[in-house]
């Protein structure tokens, strides 16, 4: 995961981890935990889905943060 291309895209819509999270219905701790891949823990189909719809991102830009 590109930690750094999904904390830009956070900012750039005026976002903080805080908005994301509860967005997308996680604790901001939790939320957290998925960006830096502490304990195993990463996004879920349904998260990813909802972090595309609420930034308007592309495949290709889901596929650059999430999957590189």
């Amino acid at each position: 995961m590109n930690v750094d291309k999904l904390l830009a895209v956070i900012k750039e819509h005026r976002d903080n981890q805080a908005d994301l999270a509860a967005a997308i219905g996680l604790s901001r701790t939790r939320l957290s935990a998925k960006i830096h891949s502490r304990n195993n823990a990463s996004f879920t189909q349904p998260e990813l889905v909802a972090i595309k719809k609420r930034y308007s991102l592309s495949d290709t830009q889901v596929a650059e943060i999430f999957f590189n």
